[in-house]
């Protein structure tokens, strides 16, 4: 196997998401700055999950047709933009606005997934997504880490940062990405289908259908989790974003060696199934511990769990369903 383009494009998701956790702090933050409600500050994280579902097929689709790089450069020249407007917004309607333009463009996680099924064996595609997932939590690390820092120059520095850091990225993914052969392409059959009567195909299927179910679910558990986390940690510990921005950043570290080290070397033995299962259990734990946190330690413990656990099962979930 060729790993010149696993390279590249773990590269490319890495940078990608530096930026992308450097804005994830602040969106709480932000919006209590224009007096908004708990139910705000949750619709504010949920705008760019919404729109991310609602366009992704439609870059999927479109991925298919005029291939993974094109779309991959549009999202992060979209997520360069969505950023800087971000920074620049005066108001909860900006806010808004921005994030869910973020999402409209959220398209590079899914293509790059599409991208890593295009150039790895079937025996090798679970480890590719780690290599994603291992992106993402060591995005997660630099970004937050990175924000905090960013913040005390004032809070609207991390988000213009994050908006030249992605466009640092278009640039270079530009010149250095290519395009990936088309043997994992949606089949003949399928072509003719629009996304909703494909993805409706995937879901009723028995073998793939719950495994769609179970990472929609985990997924959905760890966005509810994340704008009330900084919300938890300022009115439990008195937490700024400063130190909120380094908490995350520790969630990122355990993520990335759960999914860019630990996984590749459990995976042949204990199989996908068995990690999913595991990963799913510590996670819920995970969760359940953190909202019984009265101490850091306690809290340090529970967000360790739930990283290890959604660092076993998004990239076995993943890889799973990639592979029927």
């Amino acid at each position: 196997m060729n790993k010149k383009p696993l390279l590249v494009i773990f590269l490319t998701v890495f940078i990608d998401l530096v930026g992308f956790g450097m804005i994830i702090p602040l969106g709480p933050f932000y919006a209590k700055e224009y007096g908004a409600s708990a139910l705000e500050v949750g619709l504010l994280m949920s705008i760019y999950s919404v729109l991310q579902f609602l366009v992704a097929p439609v870059w999927g689709q479109l991925s298919d047709k005029i291939g993974r790089r094109p779309v991959i450069l549009v999202s992060l020249l979209g997520a360069a933009l969505s950023h800087g407007l971000f920074g620049w917004a005066d108001s909860m309607l900006l806010l808004f606005i921005a994030r869910g333009l973020a999402g409209a463009f959220g398209a590079n996680i899914s293509t790059a997934m599409a991208y890593i099924a295009d150039v790895t064996p079937l025996n090798e595609r679970s480890k590719g997504m780690g290599l994603i997932g291992a992106a993402f939590g060591l995005g997660f690390v630099l970004g937050p880490g990175i924000g905090g820092l960013l913040a005390t120059f004032g809070s609207s520095v991390p988000a213009y940062a994050a908006g030249f850091i992605c466009f640092a990225n278009f640039i270079v993914a530009y010149f250095v990405l290519k395009e990936p052969d088309k043997t994992s392409r949606v089949s003949q059959k399928d072509k003719h289908k629009n996304r909703f009567a494909r993805m409706l195909t995937h879901i009723k299927s028995p073998a793939v259908g719950p495994l769609i179910l179970f990472l929609s679910l985990i997924t959905f558990a760890l966005a509810n989790m994340e704008a009330p986390l900084f919300l938890f940690v300022k009115d439990r510990f008195g937490w700024g974003l400063e130190k909120a921005s380094f908490g995350f950043a520790y969630v990122g570290i355990v993520m990335a060696f759960t999914q860019g080290y630990l996984i590749r070397k459990l995976l042949p033995k204990w199989g996908e199934r068995v990690l999913m299962i595991l990963g799913a259990t510590l996670f819920s734990t995970g969760l359940l511990l953190a909202g019984l946190s009265h101490s850091i330690p306690l809290l340090a413990v529970a967000m360790t769990i739930l990283a290890i656990g959604s660092g076993f099962f998004n990239p076995s979930a993943n890889g799973s369903i990639s592979v029927m």
